[in-house]
């Protein structure tokens, strides 16, 4: 009876490690951040987080979430094209897309995609374990056009402010990871072909998996092969990104900034935020997201009192927004936070035919 009991327990501990290195990790950081901003002119910053006109501000709020909207019609657009026999409404896809922006923006770690991929194969299908690998597929088609995006904000950034020139170093990495995930997928069921005639049974098997997963995945590329979808889907998700950059302009003009910092600027930082999410490490990586603005703004002028203000409050406009959007989504879908953990658990396991 006691083994039982011992085996019940582990769960629970390792949820309580969990918690306490979480709670470790946010004391360290708290600690960095009052020593990194200690030099800092902290009346400046409070001063200009009070004068910050609340006008633009909710512009900006506004517009993240317009932006939100428009990426969820392109999702919608690219699962239509992946899933052409499954019916598509949009509301459900508009809540998956919103419970996953609020997942990122209040757990540490990237965990707002596969929130989204769970939340809505669960709504088309429960029973159709083929489905999960499909919807992950239309989440990476995305990211194949937000490195679009990506690209283009680079060339603004790099022409206009040609001072960040070794700033952004990252942005190969932004590029490089999701370029080489998509050989994967598109060339990787013909390379596991050869693992499929080993002669050893588990290499054959764990290779006729991982192919029969990787063709599935690349169904969620159709829409890129399909232009009644393909060009919905991607100026959908270009304008999310449009609408994101004018709403980091706005930050700007809360703060009456506009003198040292325009609309080249604001496409840097929204570029620099990006790249500086590639490892999250904190809940809406904070602290980071906050050095990438200051690096930005003090290319332009700005200075850090002001910049860390900005920083400030920006994030506070994409958490607002996630969670304004994110909180009636997940109310209306039934769902809780302990609800996506056993299910969040299990998604590597649905992926595999």
């Amino acid at each position: 009876m006691s083994e039982p009991s011992r085996d019940h327990d582990i769960p629970a501990r390792r949820w309580r490690r969990g918690h306490t290195a979480i709670a470790v990790t946010l004391v360290i950081l708290a600690a960095a951040v009052i020593l990194g901003i200690s030099s800092l002119d902290l009346p400046r910053v409070g001063e200009a987080l009070v004068d910050a006109s609340p006008g633009w501000v909710l512009a900006s709020v506004g517009l993240m979430a317009t932006s939100l909207l428009m990426r969820s019609i392109s999702w919608h657009q690219t699962l239509r094209a992946a899933l052409p026999d499954t019916p598509m409404p949009w509301p459900p896809v508009v809540r998956a897309t919103m419970i996953g922006v609020m997942a990122s923006a209040v757990f540490p770690g990237r965990i707002g995609e596969p929130v989204r991929i769970v939340v809505l194969s669960r709504r088309l299908d429960g029973s159709n374990r083929t489905l999960v690998p499909i919807v992950a597929g239309t989440v990476f088609s995305q990211t194949l056009i937000n490195i679009l995006a990506l690209i283009l904000l680079a060339a603004i950034t790099f022409t206009e402010i040609p001072s960040l020139h070794g700033h952004l170093n990252g942005i190969e990495s932004v590029l490089a990871l999701p370029l080489a995930v998509v050989v994967l997928v598109v060339l990787g069921p013909r390379l596991l072909a050869l693992a499929r005639r080993s002669r050893w049974e588990r290499l054959r098997r764990g290779g006729d998996l991982v192919a029969r997963a990787l063709v599935l995945a690349r169904r969620g590329l159709t829409v890129f092969a399909r232009p009644r979808y393909g060009v919905a889907a991607v100026s959908a998700q270009l304008i999310a990104w449009g609408l994101q950059w004018l709403a980091c302009y706005m930050v700007i003009l809360a703060l009456g900034l506009q003198s040292h910092a325009g609309l080249a600027t604001a496409a840097a930082i929204l570029l620099a935020i990006n790249v500086s999410a590639i490892l999250p490490a904190t809940p809406s990586n904070v602290g980071v997201f906050q050095a990438a603005c200051l690096v930005v703004l003090a290319a332009s002028g700005v200075g850090a009192g002001p910049g860390l203000a900005y920083g400030i409050i920006l994030q506070a406009v994409e958490v607002l927004t996630a969670l304004m959007l994110g909180i009636p989504a997940l109310v209306r879908e039934g769902l809780r936070w302990s609800d996506l953990r056993p299910a969040l658990q299990g998604a590597a396991e649905d992926i595999e035919p």
